[in-house]
């Protein structure tokens, strides 16, 4: 990885070359920095210029961050992190997961899904119930889903805290499929 002092020598050269000519004798007149801003204000002022700045600012970035993300993989996973930039122009992963992967390791932290939990269950096989009954629409559509999912849900609450189950209808299946889940 170049030295800031490397990387800076390499970008006054290429603001000199985007000036043109005048930079060498602006150089030993005024010093390197003040004679790298000049130039890049006259690279600046133009649309190729602008265009050129940009591209050699991109290249030059992305190219040292590819050196330090594999200065970063030899450091972590040895000298096999190498074998990494082939497989990378046939599929692109970030680096760091691509390496681990060719050194056998796991990389990236593996999400557990979270849990549902028994009330989250019981009310889905309220909504069930709900669903296979005629009471709201027809068999296997529910006409006013706001208000079927908050009947389901006052049911399985009043159920989970103790509550008697309804004597019939719909609400007496809601509670059953709810007590089920929830014992």
């Amino acid at each position: 990885m170049a030295t800031l002092r490397e990387r800076l020598k390499a970008a006054e050269t290429q603001l000199a070359f985007l000036a043109g000519g005048a930079t060498g004798a602006a150089v030993s007149r005024v010093g390197a920095i003040p004679a790298a801003r000049g130039a890049a204000r006259l690279a600046v002022g133009t649309q190729k210029g602008r265009a050129v700045l940009a591209g050699i600012s991109y290249s030059v970035l992305r190219d040292e961050l590819n050196a330090r993300d594999q200065a970063a993989a030899e450091e972590r996973f040895g000298p096999r992190a190498g074998i990494v930039e082939p497989l990378r122009a046939l599929q692109p992963l970030p680096l760091p997961i691509a390496q681990a992967t060719i050194a056998g390791m796991d990389a990236g932290a593996k999400i557990r899904k979270k849990a549902v939990s028994k009330f989250n269950k019981a009310v889905s096989a309220g909504m069930k119930q709900v669903k296979a009954s005629t009471s709201n629409g027809k068999k296997g559509s529910i006409k006013d889903a706001k208000k079927a999912f908050a009947t389901v849900t006052k049911t399985v609450s009043k159920i989970r805290k103790g509550g008697k189950v309804a004597k019939k209808g719909l609400l007496r299946k809601i509670g059953l499929a709810a007590k089920k889940v929830l014992k």
